[in-house]
């Protein structure tokens, strides 16, 4: 009866090996780099939502600039470190939800990375129905604004989508982006409130706090995605962007 002893293994033949079993390799991180649109002659009075027709004012368009100029020099710089929680790629994107506030501050960061503006509805302000457009103060004035603040995952703006929905929209947005984009980064440029909601949700804290997190105009927020979860490298960053390395 045949054998698979070394003495009946013919001279030359193969030797029945163990398998090998290689370690699963994780995918690369993918660093998203979130930014708010500049400031528009409504920022701080009005609640613009989804409304078009509203554009960057001249302070806006020099912000832009300004984080433009930010993003390229970083980008250009290359990764700061090699231990694989940060991307090996410079900025290969630009995302921008469709309104014209937004797609006007991702112009000039595009053009200064030699990209283009791509649209994503997923980055979209939240959906604030009836409010949209209403004034600050007006809606300060209103028993359901405590509410807004307090007890946002509750709160369903009249006509409009739920703090939960944006907050999920936007971190499938970027998901998908990261599904996209492995072991890259990318600009993401998006609106106050789902930025918020994305800092939220990478630290792992309630959306009822989030209102807690502030996002300025044109700001930069920096988040990896990894195998092991997200990393918030910086939040609300308006300064150099050198030191966006995981401790």
């Amino acid at each position: 009866m045949p054998t698979t002893s070394a003495e009946n293994t013919p001279s030359g033949a193969a030797r029945p090996s163990r398998l090998s079993r290689k370690k699963p390799v994780a995918p690369p991180s993918t660093l998203v780099l979130l930014v708010r649109h500049g400031t528009t002659p409504t920022t701080g009075k009005v609640l613009p939502g989804r409304a078009t027709g509203l554009h960057l004012a001249d302070t806006g368009r020099a912000q832009a600039e300004k984080v433009a100029d930010r993003l390229q020099r970083w980008s250009a710089a290359g990764p700061a470190s090699k231990d694989g929680q940060r991307p090996t790629a410079r900025i290969t994107a630009v995302y921008a939800s469709p309104l014209e506030r937004t797609r006007e501050t991702a112009a000039p960061i595009a053009k200064h990375l030699g990209l283009r503006v791509q649209t994503h509805r997923g980055l979209l302000e939240c959906n604030f129905g009836q409010w949209t457009g209403a004034q600050l103060k007006d809606l300060m004035k209103r028993p359901e604004w405590a509410t807004v603040q307090r007890y946002p995952s509750g709160f369903r703006f009249p006509g409009g989508e739920s703090f939960t929905a944006m907050q999920a929209r936007i971190v499938d947005t970027i998901a998908e982006l990261c599904r996209h984009h492995p072991g890259e980064a990318v600009v993401a440029v998006s609106h106050a409130d789902p930025i918020k909601a994305a800092v939220a949700d990478a630290l792992g804290s309630h959306l009822d706090l989030f209102q807690r997190i502030v996002i300025s105009p044109c700001s930069l927020t920096a988040i990896s995605y990894g195998a092991g979860g997200p990393t918030v490298l910086a939040v609300n960053s308006t300064s150099d962007l050198n030191e966006l390395v995981p401790s």
